[in-house]
């Protein structure tokens, strides 16, 4: 009788386990990365607005963003560390330190059965999308491309056009050949406000030869690139992995940019982590992650000889200073603290799979 029992409980238990299964909501992960923010951009950010939409983020973290054999490190080695879990050298995409490929958040998303999207400001295979969707010992924006096809990516959007229809001088095809046989290919704001979707399943946009136009004058806008990714993606009931990016908080610190030019970059990422936000309140399941690669320029906020508030710059390339990191929904708490790089992408990878 007691054996009885025992195989009873054990039965209902595995009932109860696989009802519990069930009900767990799919994975919902966004991340947004603002490419080269450290704390003066987001002091930046906050000069600008006193409404931040990170403020209302429960866990707040800083990234220690160095590299496997490196302390100041490169957009391709630090997008890695998020994407694969591991430190890498610089160049590197989607490898590890050992130069092998290792599977990254979004290819395991997309195994799960996941939709997947990329979305940048700047060329669509630039260093921070090719980390989480190719794979390569040296960072290439065309050989990042020719892999897009096979990661699996549902959505990818941004700058580029010029990049996807290079004819080679091997006679293979341009890449955008094959991804239109897959996705649907717009190049405009216009057109991809036409696209119904809620019936679209994959989407190319490339909206501008190479880097789009700076903010406030970006079209579309990084917000209405989030919102329509969302609306695709969101319908798929395994879940969805979206990473969004602003390149241009890098490139303008890279350019020693007016404090406005900083300001006005981080208000249009701000945009566009508060259409994530929208989305995190009617699906509270959905966990959002804020930060970014790396810090460049090593900008801070000071006064001139006039009192005047400006962008102060002690390089021209990136710095080791930690990024802040801030997140928001189911498992936020792991993010909280001193993380490096590396730990930030084992988290995102642990909570793709389970």
């Amino acid at each position: 009788m007691v054996r009885g029992i025992a195989v009873t409980l054990g039965a209902l238990s595995f009932a109860a386990n696989l009802a519990a299964c069930a009900q767990t909501p799919p994975p919902r992960i966004m991340l947004f990365i603002a490419d080269g923010a450290g704390a003066g951009h987001w002091a930046a950010a906050r000069l600008a607005t006193d409404e931040l939409a990170v403020d209302d983020f429960a866990a707040v973290g800083l990234v220690d963003t160095r590299g496997s054999n490196h302390i100041v490190t490169g957009s391709a080695a630090a997008a890695t560390a998020y994407a694969i879990g591991k430190r890498s050298f610089r160049g590197a995409t989607g490898v590890g330190p050992d130069s092998q490929p290792y599977p990254t958040v979004l290819e395991v998303a997309e195994r799960r059965g996941m939709s997947t999207g990329l979305i940048t400001t700047t060329v669509v295979g630039d260093a921070t999308l090719a980390a989480f969707a190719s794979h390569s010992t040296r960072r290439s924006a065309l050989v990042a491309a020719r892999q897009y096809g096979a990661s699996g990516a549902d959505v990818i959007m941004g700058g580029g056009r010029e990049l996807f229809t290079f004819l080679p001088p091997d006679s293979q095809p341009d890449i955008l050949t094959g991804m239109r046989e897959t996705h649907t290919y717009v190049t405009t704001e216009a057109e991809l406000d036409a696209l119904d979707l809620a019936r679209v399943d994959q989407v190319l946009g490339l909206f501008a030869p190479r880097d789009m136009a700076l903010a406030p004058d970006r079209s579309p806008s990084l917000a209405a690139l989030t919102d329509a990714a969302l609306q695709i993606l969101s319908r798929n009931s395994n879940g969805f992995f979206l990473l969004v990016e602003n390149e241009e908080t890098d490139t303008q610190a890279h350019n020693h940019q007016p404090l406005e030019v900083i300001k006005r970059e981080m208000v249009a990422f701000d945009e566009a982590i508060r259409v994530g936000i929208e989305y995190q309140r009617r699906f509270p399941e959905t966990l959002v992650v804020v930060t970014g690669d790396h810090e460049t320029g090593g900008m801070s906020i000071t006064m001139d000889s006039t009192g005047a508030v400006q962008a102060a710059y002690h390089t021209t390339y990136h710095s080791a200073e930690l990024v802040p990191l801030f997140a928001r929904g189911p498992g936020a708490e792991e993010f909280a603290g001193m993380l490096t790089n590396a730990q930030v992408g084992q988290i995102l990878l642990g909570r793709v799979r389970n």
